[in-house]
């Protein structure tokens, strides 16, 4: 028996309740209806589909032609889904299924970003995510990850991800943030550096060095998050417009993205952490610098 596909409620537009997948036709089949409702990828490696399909996934211009993605990911049905859903948005998708080969195929092919699963057969997710900082510290990688605890997300951001996704995820989802991500890339640096306190951020080498100390490492998105704050320097900004215009996504009540981004930038960039002076949080609406 092949995998399945299951296709949501009943008024998902009348399809039948589940269908195979796995090869040829099936895929081919599926990805039709892919194309009228959206769908997710659980920890069990299901994709469901549910209501009409997001603007987000609709193609857009060429943008994602020549982008190369590489999984790193050992559940095949994961892959299947993902590998599908992506191909379909005009990526070129690679896939390795342990720890090892991810990091040997993201050395020879240097794809445009990583996502990254957290539990592999060999190694784990934090290793791969070392060892790819090691010889590239600006890739993009996005981890998925079945553990919603938030220790394990910092673990991760600490690891060098500059993302995460949590299980079950919404792959329109995952492609904003793809998208939001190159967006950011490819705008042009009006700053190559800016100060915050004593601190200095160098923008495009993804570092801070604070006065009298070694540089720190900076990931992309620590990077755009301290960005876009300095270029409101002194005014409040939302979690909305955050969240919208640095990772594609619109703001939801349970998104602790930003929040675990800013315990990060706290702990590199003040004094003391637990007492900020320049990342300051405007309770029930956002976060604003104060250089």
């Amino acid at each position: 028996m092949p995998p399945r596909a299951h296709l949501g409620p009943p008024h998902c537009f009348g399809v039948l309740a589940s269908w195979p997948v796995g090869t040829g036709a099936g895929w081919n089949t599926l990805r039709e209806f892919l194309r009228l409702g959206c769908h997710r990828v659980g920890a069990a490696g299901f994709l469901r589909l549910s209501g009409a399909w997001p603007a987000v996934l609709t193609s857009e211009s060429g943008m994602e032609s020549k982008k190369t993605i590489l999984v790193i990911e050992d559940e095949p049905h994961i892959v299947l889904g993902l590998k599908d859903a992506l191909e379909f948005e005009g990526f070129r998708v690679l896939a390795e299924a342990t720890g090892r080969e991810g990091v040997n195929a993201a050395r020879a092919e240097r794809p445009h970003v990583v996502l990254l699963d957290l539990m592999l057969p060999d190694i784990n997710g934090y290793q791969v995510c070392e060892e790819l900082r090691r010889f590239d510290a600006f890739m993009p990688i996005i981890m998925l990850t079945a553990r919603s605890q938030e220790a394990d997300k910092i673990r991760g951001l600490d690891a060098g991800a500059d993302d995460y996704v949590t299980k079950p995820f919404s792959v329109g989802e995952l492609i904003a943030r793809i998208r939001a991500l190159f967006r950011r890339i490819n705008r042009p640096t009006e700053s190559l550096e800016f100060r915050v306190g004593q601190a200095t951020v160098n923008v495009s080498a993804h570092t801070l060095l604070r006065d009298g100390e070694a540089a720190e490492s900076l990931s992309f998105y620590e990077v755009e998050l301290l960005r876009l704050l300095h270029e409101r320097a002194g005014q409040p900004v939302s979690r909305e417009e955050i969240l919208n215009k640095i990772w594609g996504l619109d703001a939801n009540p349970t998104n602790r993205t930003i929040d675990n981004y800013v315990v990060k930038l706290r702990r590199k960039l003040e004094r003391t952490p637990e007492k900020p002076e320049h990342i300051l949080t405007v309770y029930g609406f956002g976060y604003k610098l104060v250089p």
